[in-house]
């Protein structure tokens, strides 16, 4: 039987079940046009038939929240010749029809939280006092529902997080929630959680008091320009870097053939930047999906003053809207929307809405509110909204153009971020690297890969996307959708042995091994132990106490050759790579300004040839990183040999015997640090002594025709002589957070310098040429002499409870005050509790060790205090006598 609609007083129009590859579309209502904005915007900007500059210092592409925020916040620091392009009129395509929430809570994202907070200072604040211009802010409060016990753990570990970062939440009651909001149901409400000064912005008001502020300070702003491409050369003009392999932008080319020069290019297009993207090269995965509001009739108890509520159990945020209420929808698994082609014509426009499939999703929002249920509605509204496959923004400078800059696939929260967004992306462009105040790794666009720009990675991806900004964020979650994008040559072997796979950078990767006869399958998720808990913890001890087998093959792999790949890694690298023939270094690559841009090894295999091995998440960072930095002139080759080989760690006390019974090299004269081609079978391998877990052990390099081969030598001979076990990616966090070992990415970013890391050892200050940073580091290093210690540092934390689970965000706590968050954790099985990193900073005293002996440490893991162990040095096996045996 067919759902019948819940307002009969709205008029549904029939509809079938849509393509997601169609563009049908409508022109929006006169309603949904009053909702949007009490502004006028008609002729209060540059006309795109007159007034255009031959050239400009940066062009900002597209009249959004977006591309507003960046002109302003360009213009604001001083850069001159600042203009915007706007196809239509500004505001026309996603932004006029975005409800505008504000809420500072619910980010375990230092990153997300700042750019919250500084955009609602900035609507509420900031651009009023500075331009006169109402920006539509309004600070009626913000609750969210806790509604079921794994909801409310994670709101708590939220809430403490948010509290460190400076939002003023609250953790309430069910009646205390009624009290602010009359007319929710909370017989089921567990807590809710409060911050008074959220709410609630008009977006194009916003949009507009941007523009105002953006022109007050020098930009220009043209509606009805549109721009079709852009131009590039590889001749450095227009600014001071070397020209190196990478093009740059010269300018952009308008629809009518006319041409502006400019510096700088930023790609602020919304549902239309992965178009304009491809039209010079450029990779920006983002898909447009429905998204669904509704606007009830007039309802006489409705308070204008009431807060904001959202109950992400039931898909749903909730406010006052026009004398009734909003209820903004999402869905579990969201509708992709014009896979093939955003239509350019597509302004102020709607959707027909899917009454079929968004009925069930209502009915269940308005039991949040059962006096809503008997109203009518004004509006059923169905509009586009921008998901990325991570649901994490793109920003930065694209990978493959140089001064082509992105700010795009704001995942619904354009509004809440734009402020924040245009600030970093401002300081990124006139600067030319990332800020160092703020971490960008989770945001930068170099993180995507070519494929998931494919129609059927994004067709299929965006509704998961969609889905997961209302689903609980458990730590070991992975993608369902798009799944076997990329295999290792050993995956088949590997499922045989009963490996549960996980999402890692698109490839399929052992997350653990289940017994034989066991099937590999999660049964609940939940922050605590769950089902697979027994076989993580045997494969950690087997690798502590005999040897384990890793697939690793998914690890960046890059080959570097040529007369200068020597000096040129060199000059990239802290430590010295240019040494010996046969030796791999653990080294920091940093930016000028001594801040990190990746960690990885390089090893020289001969006197020309070198090889890179970064972690997956940064594949294309690092492979950008050199290119960026590398002059045309240069005799240096890069080439991506991820594929090329598989890689198989063997690591434990016995992987040295299991290797020499497959070898005739002689692995007793095999040093640490050593790199070699050894025979195993029919095959030549690339061997090297290195470890991440903190145990002797060895990285095999085998080319990829001859991998499934060596791997079924290594496991015959292994599991019946030496008690070989595979082990997962689980076991691999594990192992390598007892030793505290470092990764760029997850516990380190562009805002720590190699000092506050503790991995100074990696620098080599007298090697020729130095290193790219080196100023820098010097200069904090004697700063830290002066001051007695460095005032900020990374450390180890270990819970003393072996119950309790630690899990990224969580509060480090010094004397009962919060001190810092957890950055990266896991669970400590031989140490015996869980164990993390951390950053501590001090505002003027150094953090040193006999301050952090002196100190009564706990951690707040949802809200419950937990004694713990602080160091400095690696618990387990601090001189790291493991490896070296």
């Amino acid at each position: 039987m067919m759902r019948q609609p819940v307002f009969p007083r709205l008029i549904r129009s029939s509809c079938q079940k849509k393509s997601p590859f169609t563009n049908k579309h409508n022109r929006a209502s006169s309603i949904c046009r009053c909702f949007s904005s009490t502004a006028e915007n008609n002729g209060s900007q540059e006309s795109g038939k007159k007034n255009l500059p031959e050239s400009a210092s940066v062009v900002v592409v597209g009249g959004g929240i977006i591309g507003s925020s960046v002109a302003y916040h360009l213009a604001k620091i001083g850069m001159e010749d600042v203009i915007l392009l706007e196809r239509d009129k500004l505001t026309s395509g996603t932004t006029w029809h975005a409800a505008g929430l504000i809420n500072t809570f619910g980010s375990l994202s230092s990153t997300s939280t700042y750019m919250r907070k500084y955009t609602k200072e900035l609507y509420s604040t900031i651009l009023p006092e500075e331009t006169g211009y109402d920006a539509g802010y309004m600070p009626i409060g913000f609750i969210e529902l806790a509604c079921d016990r794994d909801r409310l753990h994670y709101y708590r570990r939220v809430a403490a997080f948010n509290r460190l970062c400076g939002v003023d939440v609250r953790e309430i009651s069910a009646d205390q929630v009624k009290e602010k909001f009359p007319l929710c149901e909370t017989k089921d409400v567990l807590a809710g959680f409060y911050v008074p000064d959220d709410g609630r912005a008009n977006p194009t008001d916003a949009t507009m008091a941007l523009v105002k502020g953006a022109k007050l300070h020098g930009a220009k702003i043209f509606e009805g320009v549109s721009v079709s491409g852009v131009t590039t050369s590889y001749v450095s003009e227009f600014n001071e870097k070397l020209s190196t392999v990478l093009p740059r932008v010269t300018g952009v080319t308008l629809s009518n053939g006319h041409q502006i020069e400019a510096k700088v290019v930023v790609n602020c297009a919304g549902m239309w930047a992965r178009q304009f993207g491809e039209k010079c090269g450029v990779n920006i995965p983002n898909q447009a999906a429905e998204h669904y509001y509704l606007i009830t009739d007039k309802m006489d108890e409705v308070d204008p003053s009431w807060p904001v509520v959202e109950d992400s159990s039931r898909c749903v945020y909730i406010r006052p809207e026009g004398g009734g209420l909003m209820f903004g929808l999402f869905e579990w698994c969201g509708e992709p929307w014009n896979v093939n082609k955003i239509p350019g014509d597509f302004s102020f426009g709607e959707i027909e809405p899917d009454w079929d499939r968004m009925g069930p999703y209502l009915e269940d929002a308005m039991m949040r509110v059962p006096a809503s249920i008997n109203v009518g509605a004004k509006k059923f509204f169905c509009g586009p909204e921008s998901f990325t496959p991570d649901n994490c923004p793109v920003v930065g400078e694209a990978p493959e153009l140089q001064n082509y800059y992105v700010a795009a696939g704001l995942n619904s929260i354009g509004i809440l971020t734009g402020g924040g967004i245009g600030q970093i992306l401002a300081e990124w462009i006139q600067n030319g690297s990332a800020p160092s105040g703020v971490d960008v790794t989770g945001i930068n666009i170099n993180r995507f890969h070519k494929y998931q720009s494919n129609p059927a990675y994004r067709a299929e991806r965006v509704g998961e996307a969609l889905g997961n900004t209302y689903r609980v964020h458990y730590p070991d979650h992975t993608p369902k959708t798009c799944r076997g994008a990329k295999k290792s040559v050993l995956h088949d072997r590997l499922m045989q042995k009963n490996a549960y796979f996980r999402d890692v950078s698109g490839w399929e990767s052992p997350s653990w091994f289940a017994p034989a006869g066991t099937q590999p399958a999660v049964e609940q998720e939940s922050f605590g132990r769950e089902n697979w808990f027994p076989y993580w913890e045997e494969e950690h001890r087997a690798c502590r106490e005999g040897v384990a087998l890793f697939d690793m093959s998914f690890m960046s792999k890059f080959a570097v050759q040529g007369d200068d790949a020597g000096s040129f890694l060199n000059f990239l690298s802290t430590a010295n790579v240019d040494d010996e023939v046969g030796r791999i270094t653990y080294t920091q690559w940093l930016n000028v300004d001594g801040y990190m841009e990746a960690d990885l090894t390089v090893t020289k295999l001969s006197h020309n040839k070198f090889m890179v091995v970064a972690t997956d998440t940064m594949h294309n960072h690092v492979l950008t990183h050199m290119k960026r930095r590398l002059a045309s002139d240069a005799h240096v080759f890069i080439s991506d040999v991820t594929g090329a080989y598989a890689q198989i760690n063997l690591q434990g006390p016995r992987s040295r015997d299991l290797l020499q019974a497959l070898t005739s090299a002689d692995m007793q004269d095999f040093p640490f640090r050593n790199a070699a081609e050894i025979d195993i079978g029919y095959a030549r391998v690339i061997c090297m002594r290195i470890t991440y877990v903190g145990e002797l052990g060895y990285e095999l390099f085998i080319p990829a025709e001859q991998a499934q081969h060596v791997y079924d030598l290594i496991v015959e001979r292994g599991e019946e002589e030496f008690g070989l076990r595979h082990a997962g990616l689980r076991a691999l966090g594990s192992l390598r957070m007892e030793k505290a070992y470092r990764d760029y990415g997850h516990d380190m970013d562009n805002t720590d310098t190699v000092l506050e890391c503790g991995l100074g050892f990696t620098c080599d200050y007298d090697k020729p040429g130095g290193f790219m940073g080196i100023g820098a580091v010097l200069a904090e290093k004697t700063g830290a002499k002066i001051m007695g210690g460095l005032t900020r540092r990374m450390v180890q934390v270990l819970v003393q409870d072996p119950e309790p689970f630690m899990h990224h965000g969580d509060i480090l706590c010094r004397g009962g005050t919060p001190a810092c968050e957890i950055r990266a954790a896991s669970f400590g099985h031989t140490l015996g509790g869980a164990v993390g990193l951390a950053m501590i900073e001090r505002q003027e005293d150094p953090v040193t060790k006999s301050w952090i002996n002196d100190g009564d440490w706990t951690v707040n893991i949802a809200g419950n205090a937990f004694p713990c162990t602080v160091s400095l040095a690696p618990i387990y096996d601090p001189n790291s006598e493991r490896i070296r045996a």
